[in-house]
This record gives C-alpha cells, sequence and structure tokens, in this order.
C-alpha cells in the first residue's frame, strides 16, 4: 500500500485542523465600556492608552472639546512596534505618534469641536494586511 508522504499528511492535519469551527457555546467577549479622559487640576484631561497585539485599550475614549488632552501610550508588545494615528479636521484633530516595542510615549492635542473620530495603527509587514485592517482601532468621543 502506497503511504501519502510525511510532510503531506502534516500539512493536511493543519488544514483540517484550522477548518474545524470553534464551539459554539463560547461567549463572545463583551466590549468593554467607554473610559471617559479625568480632567487633572491643571485642566488638562489625561488617559492612558496600552498598545498591544493589534488592539487598543480603552478602545472607546470619551473627552471634552476645547480643553487640552494629555495621553500616555504604553506599548505591552515585545518585538513588533505600533503606531497610533488620530487625524479629523473637522474636529481639529492631526496627531500622529510612533511607539516602539515595549515603550511608553505622550501626545498632546486639543480637539475643537464635538464628533467621534476612530483612531488606528497603519503599521503592516508588506505583505500582510495593516494593523488596522487586524481590528487594531478605536474610538475617540468629543463632546
Amino acid at each position: 500500500m502506497n503511504r501519502p508522504p510525511r510532510t503531506l499528511t502534516l500539512v493536511l492535519c493543519v488544514l483540517l485542523a484550522a477548518a474545524v469551527p470553534l464551539p459554539a457555546d463560547e461567549p463572545i467577549p463583551a466590549a468593554a465600556p467607554p473610559v471617559t479622559a479625568e480632567m487633572g487640576t491643571d485642566g488638562v484631561q489625561r488617559a492612558t492608552i496600552t498598545l498591544d497585539s493589534y488592539s487598543y485599550a480603552p478602545g472607546h475614549l470619551i473627552v471634552q472639546a476645547g480643553k487640552p488632552v494629555e495621553l500616555t501610550l504604553t506599548s505591552v508588545t515585545t518585538l513588533v512596534p505600533h503606531n497610533f494615528i488620530l487625524k479629523d479636521p473637522a474636529v481639529g484633530l492631526n496627531v500622529e505618534k510612533d511607539v516602539s516595542a515595549g515603550k511608553t510615549d505622550k501626545v498632546t492635542f486639543t480637539p475643537t469641536q464635538a464628533g467621534t473620530v476612530t483612531f488606528y495603527c497603519d503599521r503592516r509587514l508588506w505583505p500582510m494586511p495593516s494593523h488596522r485592517d487586524k481590528g487594531m482601532e478605536g474610538k475617540l468621543e468629543v463632546r
């Protein structure tokens, strides 16, 4: 009897395992509630955003228009660098900051108009999808 080569057998096993759906009884994690930036005695709104593998935490941040915002961006990845992009001229935002793996950096800005803006990471390793394509984005709600 002819047997397929071991490599082919291994590839077929991996493909079959990848095609098996996850159990339906696994709960879907609930979205984390929005976080409101804390107002300091100096009038600056402050919050920390953690940059992880294809996610930001919190993923929804609320700030007030017309008051300065200081975000501490902390990357908890060990190899992959990320960035934080927050651009919307209608709300008066044009922020872009690179954050190296395992590092912390800060950005400051003052939103001028109410609205909701998406922040995201556009890093990518060609030809792979960008981090944003993999879900690395969040919302800044300006009230």
